[in-house]
């Protein structure tokens, strides 16, 4: 009709339909059970990325570990073993630049990084920002919980395999083998002089890095924090591999030895019970240090907290005692620092990595624990499978094929670790948020 259709035209136009409520539903909630989802979701969103910083870290793994080995033999034997033990601190900087590239390429598929450019908290730190902050953290956990060790013992092991036909053959011959020395053969003074040279640039890197002074400051500081670390430890095996019979016939150590051996008499089980911790204690540093150490690094690229002791005291009874500590004498300060400089570089990050876990909520320790010993575990379990599957029924197979193997083994446990991490800090940062404590940098 067309007064029908006068009124329809004059009237105001209606609003547009809504979309259905499933489409702008909200994001599921994270908690702490829905982490290995979350693993896999954030796996999903940078796949590409992960594989290829893992790849390329490894590349430049194998290519320094070759050279390595091939500069450590010949001529001016200390000179090569000073270039190899360099090679091989560069060997494990590299591991820190692999973790934290990956550990950033998975900012954009977390939750907490969207809401902080939402609310313009900086979350766009650059690489190099965020390498700069976390190398001191990393290079403090790396070396105080031995993580050196496997990179030390693959090193070797190379070593070996490489150089096995002219140790045999110089064994024959009667020369002295030069295998498993490749990091422990440098002369005492050499050693102890480039370890004094590498503290002295520490120090130095450490105040400009301080103070803002210098650009990749904190690198520099953790590039020669591991330099005095390794030359160090050169100096200090040298010292020890000399001065045995000199240490064995002290009166002192013969007393501490003498008591040992009468309280193993005196208590029976004493032996037994030490050895029983023995066997334990690497079992707890897997399960439960390292990857506490891990999560402090991967909050730590994420901007969520300082790495210093007040931030694991603060908001509990403990911070009392910090505060006292703080009104003390500056020689009261700087005696009680040096006497827990050991214990803050083993349990502070740790410590405060567990706290911003449970923020997360209660299971979510639990969780994250159990998924980071069962990607390592399924990766153990992966290349046995692996290698029983194809067999061995042709000569030298695996010594072709054990490489390839390992690395594909290495590349689906390593790229889930660090979507583990990522993930963790997410659902921790995010349940945080929610109860008004953002975790900001």
């Amino acid at each position: 009709m067309p007064g029908t259709s006068a009124a329809s035209s004059s009237s105001p136009s209606a609003p547009p339909a809504s979309p259905p409520q499933a489409a702008g539903r909200a994001p599921a909630r994270l908690t702490a059970y829905s982490l290995p989802l979350h693993t896999f979701r954030v796996f999903g969103a940078c796949a590409l990325s992960l594989v290829l910083w893992f790849s390329a870290g490894r590349a430049v793994r194998a290519a320094l570990m070759w050279a390595g080995t091939e500069l450590a033999h010949g001529d001016y034997r200390q000179v090569r073993i000073v270039v190899t033990t360099l090679i091989f601190t560069l060997i494990v900087l590299n591991e820190l630049v692999v973790m934290v590239g990956m550990l950033h390429s998975v900012r954009g598929a977390l939750r907490e990084i969207r809401v902080r450019r939402a609310e313009d908290e900086g979350a766009d730190e650059s690489l190099f920002g965020a390498l700069n902050r976390t190398t001191l953290l990393f290079a403090t956990i790396y070396l105080a919980w031995s993580f050196h060790r496997e990179d030390a013992q693959e090193f070797i092991s190379l070593d070996s395999m490489k150089r096995i036909d002219q140790d045999l053959q110089g064994s024959l011959a009667g020369i002295e083998s030069e295998a498993g020395t490749i990091l422990l053969g440098l002369d005492m003074r050499i050693s102890a002089g480039i370890a004094v040279a590498a503290y002295i640039l520490r120090t130095l890197f450490a105040w400009l890095h301080m103070n803002g002074r210098v650009r990749g400051g904190g690198v520099l500081t953790a590039f020669f924090e591991l330099g005095l670390a390794f030359y160090g430890l050169n100096a200090l095996f040298a010292l020890a591999a000399s001065r045995a019979d000199w240490l064995d016939e002290r009166a002192a150590v013969a007393a501490v030895k003498g008591w040992f051996e009468d309280l193993e008499k005196t208590l029976p089980w004493w032996k037994g019970f030490w050895e029983g911790v023995g066997d334990l204690w690497p079992l707890l540093v897997d399960a439960l240090i390292e990857p506490l150490a891990w999560l402090a690094v991967a909050a730590l690229v994420y901007g969520a907290f300082a790495e210093d002791t007040r931030a694991v005291v603060r908001g509990t009874r403990l911070e009392t005692v910090a505060d006292r500590v703080e009104r003390t004498h500056a020689l009261t300060r700087t005696t009680m620092s040096g006497a827990t400089v050991g214990f803050r570089d083993r349990w502070v990050p740790p410590v405060h990595a567990f706290r911003l876990a449970v923020r997360g909520g209660a299971p979510l320790f639990g969780v994250f624990c159990l998924c980071y010993v069962a990607l390592q575990v399924g990766a153990d379990y992966a290349d046995r499978s692996i290698r029983a599957l194809v067999g061995s029924d042709f000569p030298f197979f695996w010594t072709l094929f054990s490489s390839p193997v390992e690395f594909a083994v290495d590349l689906v446990a390593g790229v889930l670790t660090a979507c583990l991490l990522a993930a963790a800090f997410d659902i921790a940062a995010t349940r945080s948020r929610e109860a008004g404590q953002a975790l900001t940098a």
